[in-house]
């Protein structure tokens, strides 16, 4: 068993769980899947302040914290128990051009050219790192909600506003990808 879950599956094998999920989440407990709502469950149970946003029963939605939880040791058990010794696969088209930014070590998941201690006091560092977080954080809460509640839940229950904000993730995704990062990667 450890054998087949250390293999790499096919890439359709994760959009199948994925798709599960959401009319599993519906037909059990009329749940809706997303992951940005887990953050303000987890504030308003662990700092109840006298903020409005905060301010509702968050005990209703409990199982959003075993949902994190199980994401969490998910991590923790692919890493440790799971995990390939050899370097990350990068296709030669892609590592001709990560090497034109200065990104060549492969030996983990993340580059450390861009994660780590040293790249966040950069100004590339910050920009991608800090700037690039405050303005998902902010991106979602102005959509009303992540990429995985819009394009998987949103989706899934034909809701309009879910298709704009699902346009809108990735056409901003395209231009940041093909227009900002790579001027972003030569500073």
């Amino acid at each position: 068993m450890i054998e087949l879950l250390s293999q790499p599956w096919p890439w359709w094998a994760g959009g199948i769980f994925v798709g599960l999920t959401v009319p599993a989440l519906l037909i059990l407990g009329n749940k809706h899947f997303g992951i940005s709502a887990n953050l303000r469950h987890i504030c308003a149970a662990c700092f109840p302040a006298n903020i409005p946003f905060f301010k509702y029963d968050w005990r209703k939605e409990s199982w959003n914290f075993f949902f994190v939880g199980g994401i969490l040791l998910g991590a923790v058990i692919a890493t440790t128990l799971l995990a390939n010794p050899e370097p990350v696969q990068v296709a030669p088209e892609l590592a001709a051009e990560l090497q034109g930014y200065g990104i060549s070590d492969y030996s983990n998941m993340l580059p450390t050219e861009l994660y780590s201690w040293e790249s966040l006091f950069s100004l590339r560092g910050f920009i991608l790192l800090v700037v690039g977080g405050f303005l998902v954080g902010f991106g979602t809460r102005y959509a009303g909600g992540c990429t995985s509640g819009h394009a998987i839940m949103g989706l899934s229950n034909l809701q309009w506003p879910s298709l704009i904000a699902t346009i809108s993730f990735m056409a901003g995704g395209f231009l940041m990808a093909n227009l900002l990062l790579p001027y972003i990667m030569r500073l």
